[in-house]
């Protein structure tokens, strides 16, 4: 029994990681004016964060039509797929689970099942991974789904941003609260875990980071992680020289989060996304 595995653009996962895995993602929508990109496909990661901060208005983001994943789960079933999991981003931050489940119910070829990660970027990446992982080896769909379940409880994302304005603009948070952020030097430190966004606010820079290596101690030790960052590679390996003790054996990718998070996020963010071990 073949099982394949879809994705959506947000799941950061290198090039590479999809080849080998055979990974078919479905990619979202980068709104810029009267101009739709495909994210991943039609705007680069970095040509869009050197224009983001003079874009205006703000880009947005769309989820795929159903219509998008239909066409997807029908491609592999012709390619001999015997079943298909689609695993995306938290409901909690979009509509794309919404878009994969209607896709999944007109079609007709193939049994499609939807998973929930509950997560974003890497967060999401870490479990398609081991779902191809698990289905190269032959499992069946009700351990890979029982496998995610158990990965997803152990996932966590969390960042420091650079600024409030972007989640302002975006619509994400009153003008107000951005305007009283910025007067204190406000830093807005993200944090997903199991579905459940959730935010803290720390003074600066330094001490964001400060509070990102509490977190990142506070769950280890670590079965994977990988360093996140909005087009700031060089915050992001600052902050892995600061934590080689924290960090699981093995490769740690940094990893340019993609311009659908960007856009409402902005520049300068970094952070981790983290697998804790077992029994933690």
């Amino acid at each position: 029994m073949s099982i394949r595995i879809v994705t959506d653009s947000t799941c950061d996962l290198p090039e590479a990681i999809i080849a080998k895995y055979g990974i078919t993602v479905v990619p979202l929508y980068v709104n810029v004016g009267s101009q739709s990109y495909l994210d991943g496909v039609d705007l680069s990661r970095e040509e869009f964060y050197e224009c983001l901060p003079g874009y205006n208005p703000l880009p947005t983001t769309a989820a795929p039509s159903p219509e998008r994943f239909r066409q997807a789960y029908e491609g592999l079933a012709a390619d001999g797929a015997a079943e298909i999991l689609s695993i995306h981003i938290s409901i909690s931050l979009s509509a794309v689970v919404d878009a994969a489940h209607l896709g999944a119910q007109e079609t007709q070829a193939v049994p499609v099942t939807v998973f929930d990660s509950g997560q974003l970027s890497m967060g999401t990446g870490f479990l398609v991974v081991a779902a191809a992982k698990a289905a190269a080896e032959g499992r069946s769909m009700a351990e890979i789904v029982a496998l995610l379940e158990e990965l997803t409880s152990r996932t966590h994302v969390f960042a420091a941003l650079d600024t409030l304005e972007f989640l302002r603009r975006s619509g994400r948070m009153s003008g107000a609260v951005a305007g009283l952020g910025t007067l204190l030097q406000i830093k807005p430190l993200l944090k997903m875990h199991n579905g459940n966004p959730t935010a803290e606010r720390v003074r600066t820079s330094s001490g964001a980071i400060k509070r990102l290596i509490n977190l990142l101690s506070d769950l280890a030790p670590l079965e994977q992680a990988a360093i996140l960052h909005s087009y700031a590679p060089d915050k992001g390996e600052h902050l892995r020289q600061l934590v080689p003790h924290l960090l699981p054996a093995g490769e740690v990718p940094s990893v340019n989060i993609t311009p659908v998070i960007g856009a409402h996020i902005g520049p300068g963010a970094v952070g981790f996304a983290c697998i804790t071990a077992r029994g933690k």
